[in-house]
């Protein structure tokens, strides 16, 4: 993070060094890391979010978790998930490292103010799970003719 601040050689910068190992070792490398391995804590399920002038559509990844065991709800213009990922363990196996989430996971999602809460379909494919959340015809750009 600060390894550009201090390029010097010396004992004058050795304490210096050492606070910058320090605060990388505490905040991490700067600028942080932005590929799926590394993904912030509790940001599972990853998703996608994108919209056309009738629909928002959500994508949620969510590979090994029983769709049916998902809480879905949309209340007002935020869209909540909330879950389980069951832990994998092997019979008599011990776990030196895991990179794989598991555990209770809640992601909450603010949407556009125009979805329709009364136009919402959810399905599941291979761990995807598809949220198309119509919007309201009233919010709907409407073509005005001129007489």
């Amino acid at each position: 993070m600060f390894e550009s601040l201090l390029h010097l050689d010396g004992g004058w910068f050795d304490p210096f060094r050492r606070l910058e190992r320090e605060l990388d070792e505490l905040f991490g490398p700067w600028p942080p890391p932005v590929d799926i391995h590394s993904a912030a804590w509790g940001s599972f399920p990853a998703l996608n979010l994108g919209s056309t002038p009738d629909r928002v559509e959500v994508y949620l990844f969510t590979p090994g978790v029983d769709p049916k065991s998902l809480s879905i709800n949309l209340q007002q213009n935020v869209l909540t998930v909330a879950g389980e990922r069951p832990a994998s363990a092997e019979q008599n196996a011990t776990c030196d490292h895991r990179e794989r989430f598991a555990g209770r996971f809640y992601r909450a999602v603010t949407l556009p103010e125009d979805v329709d809460p009364d136009q919402v379909e959810a399905q599941c494919r291979d761990g995807i799970v598809r949220i198309s959340i119509g919007r309201r015809e009233a919010a709907k750009p409407r073509q005005i003719e001129v007489k």
